[in-house]
């Protein structure tokens, strides 16, 4: 496998939440994760840029597998993440919006940290419709793949009441950090989009009404 950057452990909690009805026949393993690489965390953190000029070519199993562990993979027997969440309660739920991925049909998944395999949301390559929400961004659509960073304000409002917005929106930053990492110990480029209309973006995917979108990342290989 390509460059990795060595396994971070960051201080979290908690277990992953997947969603009553899912169907074993509908799930997609992942490669197993790599926790040793050949890129130092101080290199990455160096090289790392937020990358819109992204090249035709698509992405393999493992780069996705890889991408998502770094985004919400678990960690420690106890359900530990690679990212902080604010009283262990992990309101965000990653989804991966599929153009162009070895062995994956165009559609939407859902990530699941418990099982590191997706779950089929909806069928059919929506980076278009998904760029045409984000206000037109090009880089969107250009994507091989599109990480969807989504949060469920109620698993921390019952405890942080008002507080839970703001925590949830701090741990999108601590998932899209590690996902820039990772993306440029593995070669590829992504950019943090945060403009876009949420009511389109949860339209053109599918996501239940309290999946709240919060940022997207388009990955792809660097020109």
């Amino acid at each position: 496998m390509r460059a990795l950057l060595p396994c971070l452990v960051l201080f979290s909690l908690g277990v992953s939440g997947v969603a009553s009805g899912d169907d074993d026949n509908q799930r997609i393993a992942l490669p197993r994760a790599e926790t040793a690489g050949e890129m130092p965390v101080e290199r990455a953190l160096e090289q790392r840029r937020s990358v819109r000029d992204i090249a035709r070519g698509g992405l393999s199993l493992e780069h996705v597998g890889q991408l998502l562990w770094a985004a919400q993979g678990i960690t420690h027997r106890k359900g530990y993440r690679t990212a902080p969440s604010a009283g262990a309660l992990y309101p965000l739920e990653v989804y991966l919006v599929v153009g162009k991925v070895d062995a994956l049909s165009p559609g939407v998944y859902r990530y699941s940290p418990k099982r590191h395999d997706l779950i089929s949301v909806a069928s059919g390559d929506r980076r278009r419709a998904l760029a045409a929400a984000a206000l037109g961004q090009d880089w969107v659509r250009r994507g091989s793949a599109v990480l969807v960073i989504a949060g469920i304000y109620e698993r921390s409002s019952k405890k942080y009441g008002r507080r839970a917005q703001r925590y949830t929106h701090i741990e999108v930053g601590n998932v899209a950090q590690n996902v820039y990492l990772q993306a440029t110990a593995l070669g590829l480029g992504t950019v943090l989009v945060g403009a876009f209309h949420d009511a389109e973006v949860q339209e053109a995917l599918d996501l239940p009404a309290d999946h709240e979108p919060l940022g997207l990342m388009p990955i792809g290989r660097v020109r």
